[in-house]
């Protein structure tokens, strides 16, 4: 049984890339390959590159491996200076099947699932806060409850629910 292209891979099964993104991901692999010194870890690397090469990656640990370059590669903006916008598109979509990608779809769902409860309520107040570098949070105040969102560069997640007991 194979996962639809449009469902999230669970690790469990390979993770088929297309010419693409197999075409993207080569160069930056061999980026870190070249950038690398300790052994163990350039093994890890051609292990991947194979697997791009093969357009199949399999375990979830490759998986994970590879979620983490293109993650480093979609963020720095290099994907879509060098190959164009449908490149990155295509290497979003990548991303979002990876263990990393299937991570923050698990938040973004949960964050959702908290902002529903807001629907029908008053918002009373508004504010947006740094916790740490790259971390923000922004607190929604309703007639119901207080509900702080916390971004950072890992994700995004509801630090906090408070509900109002009158």
């Amino acid at each position: 049984m194979t996962p639809s292209d449009d469902a999230p891979a669970t690790g469990e099964e390979p993770l088929t890339l297309d010419a693409l993104q197999r075409d993207i991901l080569l160069p930056q692999i061999q980026a870190f390959i070249d950038a690398t010194t300790d052994p163990p870890a350039r093994e890890v690397y051609l292990t991947l590159k194979a697997a791009v090469e093969a357009m199949e990656i399999a375990p979830a640990e490759l998986q994970a491996r590879m979620g983490a370059i293109v993650e480093v590669a979609l963020q720095s903006g290099r994907i879509r200076r060098l190959f164009g916008p449908g490149a990155e598109l295509s290497l979003n979509a990548l991303l979002q099947k990876t263990p990393r990608g299937r991570e923050i779809a698990t938040s973004l769902r949960e964050l959702n699932r908290a902002l529903a409860k807001l629907k029908g309520g008053t918002v009373e107040e508004l504010t947006a806060a740094l916790r740490a570098p790259g971390a923000y949070a922004l607190t929604v105040k309703t007639n119901a409850c207080q509900l702080i969102i916390r971004f950072e560069p890992a994700g995004v997640r509801v630090e906090s629910v408070e509900l109002a007991l009158d």
